[in-house]
């Protein structure tokens, strides 16, 4: 094969490829925020926060979608090392493109509220739900503990780059960005417009202060270290920590009866995530027991499928607070998945979860802007 003809087929292979990602809704470019490193807002590791921002067209110009990336959260000064070393601690790893859909979705068809909004997807780095803030840096370790500083500095960003005339703007997030979405929600209020119509939206976020299979509450001491490692306390809503414990605003079912901005839950009753973590979290099942049923509920056993249910009657519980609401709302469905409006399929597919004739994509539009 000549010179030429094998760059032909580079720039075949590379168009080709471009045209994929479009069609599959991809090509997202990443922002590296240099700007907030001499704030002290970065990663686990040091380097500058990052995010993903498709611009808003025709009548979703002054509409601002912000969705905050999940992915677990670091106890401890071992397992965040071991954090700062993924995308989920440096932006250094991070994809330099990201495929938006789902709710972010850029088509009108599968996301016909949202389409031309602009949407940002906050990168997640800071393993605490973006509510870390320690000054000091340990020289032996080099961790920065800084999730509440990237939040600002970012959302400031925003504001510069047009938030601040926003006509209409939602906060969301998904597992630990949703649980973000809900400790930060009442703050991102407050830093719009006062005549701005704003929500926020928490899919697969409302973590529940829930009993484990030992009859104990390993999620209470897990958040718990969570909040004492990155210094939490004082990022947490102050409607709630002024009421109870610090770790337990780590909860939602504890700070959402307090906060004053509307805000709407999109949660599975059997939370795979918190099945496999808060009932059966691997430091309580040291037998294994739970091994084979966590990763297929086909495979509990008839005792084991008891225990599940009435772990969905304590999510039940736990979502006490939204009922009766006209300021929240809430889809709950009995998927075992965790995270449901990011992806096409779950958000707006043929086989999306159904509630009442009411799938994902028209939750929102019926808890109306």
């Amino acid at each position: 094969m000549g010179t030429g003809s094998f760059c032909e087929l580079w720039a075949c292979l590379a168009l080709c490829a471009l045209m994929l990602l479009r069609t599959q809704g991809a090509g997202v470019g990443i922002t590296y925020l240099e700007s907030a490193v001499a704030k002290g807002a970065v990663c686990l590791d040091g380097s500058a926060p990052a995010y993903h921002f498709d611009k808003g067209f025709g009548s979703g110009i002054n509409n601002w979608l912000v969705h905050m990336e999940g992915g677990g959260w670091c106890t401890d000064i071992a397992t965040c090392s071991e954090r700062k070393n993924t995308q989920k601690g440096s932006s250094k790893f991070m994809v330099k493109q990201f495929g938006f859909s789902g709710i972010l979705g850029s088509k009108q068809k599968s996301n016909p509220d949202f389409f031309n909004w602009n949407r940002i997807k906050i990168r997640y780095c800071d393993g605490s739900s973006f509510t870390g803030d320690i000054e000091a840096v340990n020289p032996a370790n080099k961790l920065f503990f800084r999730g509440a500083r990237v939040w600002h500095a970012i959302i400031d960003d925003l504001l510069a780059k047009g938030m601040r005339n926003a006509q209409n703007a939602i906060l969301s997030g998904c597992s630990a960005g949703g649980l973000a979405s809900i400790l930060h929600c009442d703050e991102f209020r407050q830093l719009l417009p006062s005549t701005a119509k704003v929500k926020c939206v928490a899919d697969a976020g409302y973590f529940i202060h829930g009993k484990d299979i030992s009859g104990g509450s390993f999620i209470e001491s897990f958040f718990g270290k969570v909040v004492a490692t990155h210094g939490s306390a004082k990022n947490l809503p102050a409607s709630c920590t002024s009421r109870t414990r610090p770790e337990l605003c780590f909860f939602p079912q504890y700070v959402v009866p307090h906060m004053q901005t509307p805000i709407f839950i999109i949660n599975a009753a059997y939370d795979s995530w918190q099945i496999k973590n808060i009932l059966a979290p691997s430091a309580v099942d040291r037998k294994k027991e739970w091994k084979n049923c966590k990763l297929d509920l086909k495979k509990c056993s008839s005792a084991q499928l008891q225990t599940v249910q009435a772990f969905r009657q304590q999510v039940v519980n736990a979502v006490t607070p939204l009922h009766n609401s006209t300021s929240r709302g809430l889809f709950l469905d009995s998927c075992y998945t965790h995270c449901q409006a990011g992806g096409a399929d779950t958000w707006s597919g043929d086989k999306s979860p159904t509630v009442g004739n009411t799938v994902h994509s028209s939750v929102i539009p019926l808890y109306p802007l």
